[in-house]
């Protein structure tokens, strides 16, 4: 019965082995995924350096623009040739942060009809 007893011990051990690394395993990647939120942070600057960037590099212009929360204020930039595209947030002290970015842009001239049995 002591075998008995010495095989759970070391059966607990390499249970509790296998959580510490599983736990180990979830703290780096929440630590990881923290850097990367906080590095994007890096992809806001004055908004005449941002507006001068996305033209001269990407021939983006201001295709809309729009009020958000706390008055910010969210606009799209895209090029009609290249396709590129760009949404900004603006703050109201000027501070101008890089949300999105994609390509294959297209301007819409059609109206958004409201889905069968919504209130018009």
């Amino acid at each position: 019965m002591a075998q008995t007893g010495n095989a759970r011990i070391d059966e607990g051990k390499d249970s509790m082995k296998q959580q510490f690394l599983a736990l180990s395993l979830g703290v780096g990647a929440m630590i990881l995924a923290t850097g990367h939120a906080f590095g994007q942070q890096r992809n806001c600057a004055d908004r005449a350096r941002v507006i001068e960037r996305l033209a001269t590099a990407y021939g983006e212009s201001r295709q809309s623009i729009g009020l958000g929360a706390n008055n910010s204020v969210i606009e799209v930039f895209a090029s009609t040739d290249t396709g590129t595209w760009t949404i900004t947030v603006t703050t109201p002290e000027g501070l101008t942060c890089l949300v999105a970015s994609g390509q294959a842009f297209e301007t819409l001239t059609e109206d958004l009809k409201p889905a069968k049995g919504s209130p018009t």
